[in-house]
């Protein structure tokens, strides 16, 4: 408890007065029984791919994302291997030499397009990576070209030149009309943007599912960041991956925010594996 008090100071500046609750989250099983953070940890040992589904400007997000980077590194050392939604191919050059010492960190936020939470949220990510020459993959499309998918159409990518398409999903993109995921933007979004703005989500997941594929070994244990979104239903990053090798076992864990903690939301069953309910007054990181 000590512990998670020091982090949301750092990252809020602000200690509440009251708590009204005892815990600020609880972790559930994918059945909705409350379980401990080593218990997720032991049932993740099977998996070879662990989706990490974060609330973006959440501080127990970004706790338990270093926490379960830090206790798989313990179990499987240099066959671990990260990455994020966060960080965009067309960067993974000077990720790379940051990450091997070859530029500064400063240079490294410089040239890469960090988002603006990056040395709160996701800078001890890469700092326990570097300091434990671990591979960190920068997984997503970059954003321009989502840009030009949901302003253009998918089909658009082909006209790219060759030098840019290393940087995307193999082309043509496959794309299941029937998945939740994108059924479910389209109806948010009410018909704005058409059959573009699912299809702009859809290439993110394709192109993250497909650096983490292209990038494993015999013996990887991958640990991917993204938002819950990313991996929620089972699908999105989950079902790209399983086109790419059906072989893989896929633990997805999803973030989400409750009133109450300490009753599970069964309308959550089937969204994942693992769920960390978060109090909902817990502060931000921005």
């Amino acid at each position: 408890m000590k512990k998670l008090i020091i982090v949301t100071l750092i990252h809020c500046f602000v200690v509440p007065l009251t708590f009204a609750q005892e815990k600020a989250f609880q972790i559930y099983s994918k059945n909705g029984n409350k379980i401990s953070y080593k218990t997720m940890v032991f049932k993740t040992a099977k998996a070879d791919v662990v989706l990490f589904g974060e609330n973006h400007n959440d501080p127990i997000s970004h706790w338990l994302q270093l926490e379960l980077t830090k206790s798989m590194y313990e179990k499987y050392a240099e066959d671990l291997m990260l990455g994020a939604e966060m960080l965009e191919s067309d960067n993974q050059a000077v990720l790379d030499e940051y990450l091997l010492g070859f530029i500064r960190e400063q240079d490294f936020e410089k040239e890469a397009k960090i988002w603006p939470n990056h040395k709160t949220d996701y800078r001890p990510l890469l700092k326990f990576a570097k300091d434990n020459n671990l591979h960190f993959v920068a997984t997503n499309i970059p954003r321009r070209f989502a840009n030009i998918v949901y302003r253009f159409g998918v089909d658009t990518l082909k006209y790219l030149p060759e030098a840019s398409k290393q940087f995307i999903a193999p082309l043509p993109m496959m794309y299941d009309t029937s998945l939740h995921c994108y059924k479910e933007i389209s109806k948010m979004a009410e018909g704005h943007g058409g059959e573009n703005l699912p299809k702009s989500q859809a290439i993110k997941d394709a192109t993250m599912a497909y650096f983490i594929n292209t990038n494993m070994k015999e013996n990887t244990k991958f640990l991917h960041y993204h938002g819950s979104y990313h991996s929620k239903y089972h699908e999105s990053i989950m079902w790209y991956l399983l086109q790419l090798n059906p072989d893989l076992n896929i633990t997805t864990i999803e973030v989400t925010e409750q009133i109450d903690i300490s009753e599970f939301d069964e309308k959550l069953i089937g969204n994942a594996d693992f769920f960390i309910v978060v109090d909902e007054d817990m502060c931000k990181t921005h």
